[in-house]
């Protein structure tokens, strides 16, 4: 097998620790290449011209939908390119939180991701709904027996991380689908933190919704996708207007395009589909097998690891079967920013903050932490480099108190 290190150039001719892939992953050389080609080959405005480069934009772009489609295990016309996950949540806020009405309970997880609370929020505000939160157990995972609760409220829709991108806690996401749909509830389903390390089968997981960034699966910046059945699609009113997305347009009146362009406005990141194409081509050579033995090997190393550290205060399940990629961490007596920023000094990159999680930290006591994320090209040198790194911290920082 090759050398997964050298496959992503920017990791192989560095001696750093890239620890932060759950904020953005690192490209390999073949993204880096089929984007390169597309803008160099077939550069040109999709849809939109009968011209050779247009048309071959165009299929690239449409090829790009379709290996997506097939990833999921979805449909063509289900598959919604936006420019990440963020935006893909706002659609869904915005369009289908628009049959919301006076009385209506919206119900999130308490580890949810700001980009899900904060579209949901104006939604609920907008049409006069209640937006609820499931609470976490002492053991940094879902209390389901409060997500039972929450369900007598009838819900219109529950929204859950695959994985929480603090606390790497995994969530039984078909258990949670399956409770939702029994009240009704549509389920809006964040797969960004898993993505990259697990396959998901939309309709084997019978999800309504799903979203996912491709930054985040070794793809370029500025494209994500939203999965949506297609006849929820169909009953919802779009979200941008503009170019691309319409049918006919008279003074007073349009109708729209079909799906899926009935929600792409405007001109599309044509090269980052190529790269999330060829991202997925890049993930399925490898096997999800082989990918999920190398990164639980890790996982298992780093937790070992810092246990060891009396002067490390870690947030983490217990439960390693339920734990992924992404451990966050605080140093007895120092800022996560003071922390984060003598680890850079010293090649190691974690990032510090709260990491767009604020009411999950604020039940926990916490106002930010460092947060590590481990990936198929790091390596238990990169978190011997980590552990290292913060001994080197601890004991700066004390003795120059």
């Amino acid at each position: 097998m090759k050398n997964l290190r050298d496959e992503f150039p920017l990791i192989a001719k560095n001696k750093f620790a890239y620890l932060d892939s759950s904020a953005t992953s690192q490209q390999p050389k073949c993204v880096l290449k089929a984007v390169d080609d597309y803008y160099k080959k077939s550069h040109a405005n999709p849809h939109r011209g009968t011209y050779c480069l247009s048309v071959e934009a165009t299929n690239a772009y449409d090829f790009s939908r379709q290996k997506v489609a097939d990833f999921l295990n979805a449909h063509f016309e289900e598959i919604v390119f936006t420019k990440n996950a963020t935006e893909a949540l706002n659609l869904v806020a915005f369009s289908y939180g628009s049959f919301l009405k006076k009385g209506d309970h919206v119900l999130l997880s308490l580890m949810e991701h700001h980009s899900m609370i904060v579209p949901w929020q104006r939604a609920c505000k907008t049409h006069g709904a209640t937006l609820d939160y499931i609470k976490l157990n002492n053991n940094f995972e879902l209390d389901l027996d409060d997500f039972e609760k929450q369900l007598r409220k009838k819900p219109k829709i529950v929204g859950i991380s695959s994985v929480s991108n603090v606390l790497g806690t995994k969530n039984n996401v078909k258990q949670i689908i399956e409770m939702a749909h029994s009240v009704g509830a549509k389920v809006l389903v964040d797969i960004s933190q898993s993505i990259a390390h697990e396959k998901f089968d939309v309709e084997k997981m019978d999800a309504d919704f799903v979203v996912f960034s491709g930054h985040k699966m070794y793809a370029p910046m500025g494209v994500g996708v939203l999965f949506a059945k297609e006849e929820l699609l169909e009953a919802m009113p779009p979200f941008l207007l503009g170019g691309d997305m319409i049918e006919y347009v008279y003074e007073q009146e349009t109708t729209f395009a079909p799906l899926p362009q009935k929600f792409e406005a405007g001109t599309q990141n044509v090269g980052g589909a190529v790269g999330l194409k060829t991202a997925i081509n890049f993930l399925e050579e490898i096997g999800f097998d082989k990918i999920k033995e190398i990164e639980t090997e890790l996982t298992k190393y780093a937790r070992a690891e810092l246990k060891k550290l009396k002067f490390v205060e870690c947030y983490f399940t217990s439960n390693a079967k339920n734990h992924e990629n992404v451990i966050s961490f605080n140093l007895k007596g120092i800022h996560p920013h003071d922390v984060a920023s003598i680890l850079d000094s010293k090649g190691v990159f974690v990032r510090a903050g709260n990491h767009c999680a604020q009411p999950l930290l604020r039940s926990l006591g916490l106002n930010s932490t460092c947060r590590l994320s481990l990936s198929l090209y790091n390596t238990k040198q990169d978190i011997d480099k980590l552990v290292e790194a913060l001994k080197y911290a601890y004991e700066m920082f004390f003795k120059t108190k």
